[in-house]
């Protein structure tokens, strides 16, 4: 780091400096960059997904449809049934990567992601009570309850793993072991119910954008450009706690409140995702550590781990309809979960590497 003769500082690479009266931030325009890349990739993904389904269409007309002057019946198909899917599927992976990085960076740990450490299981509990015991289906309730479930498991598992303070390792086995616990309840409500609504809650969990339309996308949007303000805001408290909390406490961040914050939007990503389309697994887990991996930054990035995830996901959905095409219908988690199995498999070897290259 040096100083030039203006006596602004030089951090060894390029970047942009955004201030005004609220934040201020700087942004590496390598992240930026790459960043741009990846969400360029994201709508492009989405865009093709488009074409496929029940009715393929080329891409032409894909783009003709969005700007209304295509056909009426490719117009209709276009507009009402797979704009919102593809929408979703960036705007979902967007905030599914941004939850990741978020308790990532929280828990310094890569495989503290939220649906390895129980808050998504929450999300799900709690709609799955809704649907089976109550017997709603009303989005704006599905939704609510979504979020109060996963804080309320994210207050659990904070409060189960204190000690003197939160330690990231200690969090996610506690995490691992809460999402076990709900595992086992859900199970036994789904073979508890009516036959119709277990093939209901089965075929939601699965995980699908598939099923989104324009009064279940609008307000997770809405919501959405909240989460993502919240999360610009607090950006530079989570990366000095990156550091320690000792070290945010002396760069004068307020660590208890910014950290209570930064976990009710992190659990709103999931808990927001879950209620529109069904747990999605591994997005959260593997965009972060991607992403960081690509731009070779020391940490974990909320802009790129979110346009990491939106390319993540609208592949995955690409990638779930070329089979379907081929094969038969697969939902978009399934994909997921087993690519993210694989990427998991190899982050824990690379952790344990890692762990047992420093005690040797």
């Amino acid at each position: 780091m040096l100083m030039k003769e203006n006596n602004q500082i030089d951090y060894g690479y390029s970047s942009l400096t955004i201030r005004n009266r609220f934040f201020s931030f700087r942004l590496p325009i390598k992240i930026l960059t790459v960043s741009l890349i990846l969400v360029i990739l994201g709508v492009c993904a989405a865009t093709a997904a488009a074409t496929l389904g029940d009715f393929p269409i080329t891409l032409s007309q894909v783009i003709q449809a969005i700007a209304g002057v295509g056909e009426e019946f490719h117009v209709l198909i276009v507009r009402e049934w797979r704009l919102p899917v593809a929408i979703a599927a960036v705007v979902f992976g967007a905030l599914l990567g941004l939850g990741g990085a978020i308790f990532q960076s929280l828990t310094r740990n890569p495989l503290g992601s939220p649906d390895i450490i129980g808050f998504d299981a929450g999300s799900y509990t709690a709609v799955v009570l809704l649907m089976l015991v109550i017997g709603t289906t009303q989005y704006w309730v599905i939704a609510a309850g979504a979020i109060v479930g996963g804080a309320i498991t994210a207050f659990v598992v904070y409060i189960l793993s204190w000690r003197n303070g939160v330690q990231g390792f200690r969090l996610i086995v506690v995490g691992i072991g809460v999402s076990a616990m709900l595992t086992s309840i859900n199970s036994y409500l789904i073979t508890r119910a009516d036959v119709d609504d277990a093939m209901m809650v089965g075929f939601w969990s699965a995980g699908s954008i598939n099923r989104v339309t324009w009064g279940s996308l609008t307000p997770s949007v809405a919501i959405s450009v909240a989460i993502f303000g919240l999360a610009l805001v607090f950006a530079r408290s989570l990366h000095h706690m990156e550091m320690g909390d000792d070290t945010a406490l002396t760069h004068g961040f307020k660590v208890s409140a910014a950290r209570l914050v930064l976990i009710v939007v992190g659990v709103a990503t999931t808990a927001l995702v879950t209620a529109a389309a069904g747990p999605i697994g591994f997005v959260a887990l593997a965009a972060p550590q991607l992403a960081r991996r690509i731009t070779n930054s020391p940490g974990v990035s909320l802009l790129s781990s979110a346009a990491m995830g939106a390319a993540l996901l609208a592949i995955a959905h690409l990638l779930s309809l070329i089979i379907a095409t081929f094969y038969r219908p697969i939902q978009v988690g399934l994909i997921t979960v087993s690519i993210g199995g694989c990427y998991m498999i190899w982050l824990l070897i690379q952790e344990a590497r890692r762990y047992y290259g420093r005690i040797a």
